[in-house]
C-alpha cells in the first residue's frame, strides 16, 4: 500500500477500530427499549453529532490541552497506551466495561441519553479521544491534519448508519455475533 493511502486509510481503520460502532449497539437498544423509532433516531442523530464534536475538538484542541496541563506529549502516548492496553486485555479476557449495567439502566431513566452515556464515553471514550490526539500530534499542517478530521467524519457516519441500522444489526447478528465482531474489530 503506498504512502499516500496509508496516509488515509490508517486513521480511518484505527479510529474506527477504536470507537467501534457495532459494539454500542447492544447498550444503544437496551437504554432505547421504550422509545419511539422517531425518538431513538434523534437520540442517534445528537449523539453522532456530539461525538464528533468532541473528537474534534481533543484533536485540534490536543496541543493546548497539553500546554494547559502541561502534559508532555511522550507522558501522553505512555498514559494512551496505557488505556489501549487495558483495552486489549478486557477484550482477551472476553469483558466490556463500555457501559455498566448501571449506566444502561440510568440511561433507561434519563431524558437525553445521546450525551451521555451513548457519545461518551460509549462512542468518545478516553481511547478515541487519546487516539485522535495523537495523530493529530504528528501532523505538520493541513495536508497531514486532513486524514484524521476525514477519519472522525468517517467515524461519525459510521456511528450513525449502524445505530441507525441497529435494530436490523441485533437480529442479524444476534448479541452474541455483535460482541464477536466487536472483539474482531480489534484484531
Amino acid at each position: 500500500m503506498g504512502d499516500a493511502v496509508q496516509a488515509w486509510v490508517i486513521p480511518i481503520l484505527s479510529l474506527l477500530a477504536i470507537v467501534d460502532p457495532v459494539a454500542a449497539v447492544p447498550s444503544f437498544l437496551a437504554m432505547t427499549a421504550n422509545e419511539s423509532s422517531a425518538h431513538r433516531r434523534v437520540i442517534i442523530r445528537n449523539a453522532c453529532i456530539a461525538c464528533v464534536g468532541l473528537l474534534m475538538v481533543f484533536a485540534l484542541g490536543g496541543k493546548l490541552i497539553f500546554k494547559v496541563f502541561s502534559i508532555t506529549l511522550p507522558a501522553f502516548r505512555i498514559a494512551g497506551g496505557f488505556i489501549l492496553g487495558m483495552t486489549a486485555f478486557d477484550m482477551l479476557r472476553a469483558e466490556d466495561h463500555r457501559a455498566t449495567p448501571d449506566e444502561i439502566e440510568e440511561g433507561r431513566r434519563k431524558v437525553e441519553i445521546a450525551i451521555t452515556p451513548l457519545a461518551v464515553p460509549i462512542l468518545a471514550g478516553p481511547g478515541a479521544l487519546s487516539t485522535v490526539m495523537l495523530m493529530m500530534s504528528r501532523s505538520t499542517g493541513l495536508a497531514s491534519a486532513l486524514p484524521v478530521l476525514t477519519a472522525i467524519a468517517v467515524t461519525g457516519l459510521a456511528c450513525y448508519i449502524v445505530l441507525r441500522l441497529s435494530e436490523s444489526v441485533l437480529r442479524v447478528m444476534g448479541r452474541t455475533g455483535i460482541r464477536a465482531f466487536s472483539h474482531f474489530m480489534y484484531i
